[in-house]
């Protein structure tokens, strides 16, 4: 039961499911105000004008790469692969207080 329980909440799809299910990791519903809000700020973000899929592709890599990856070496592979290395306010905000 202990593998099926971090199955189902490892992954990018993992909270998505979560959210549909309107059941939280631990078991618990997921209050009806707090899926409200998220289905209207997502419908929001949903019509929203891209800039472009490189520019949201490198936007994910720095807000989920920061919580995995130390700054000089996101800064590097981000370099490395063609992309704009880190700004300094993505700097102090992703890492300005570690």
């Amino acid at each position: 039961m202990t593998n099926q329980v971090n199955q189902t909440t490892k992954g990018a799809d993992a909270i998505d499911e979560a959210i549909a299910r309107g059941i939280d990791f631990d078991g618990s519903p997921i209050p009806e105000a707090k899926l409200e809000l998220y289905s209207n700020v997502m419908a929001l973000e949903a019509g929203r004008q891209r800039s472009g899929v490189s520019n949201t592709m490198r936007s994910r890599i720095v807000r989920i790469g920061a919580k995995h990856i130390p700054q000089p070496e996101l800064d590097k592979q981000l370099t490395e692969a063609g992309f704009a290395p880190l700004k300094e306010k993505e700097i102090a905000f992703f890492y300005g207080g570690k």
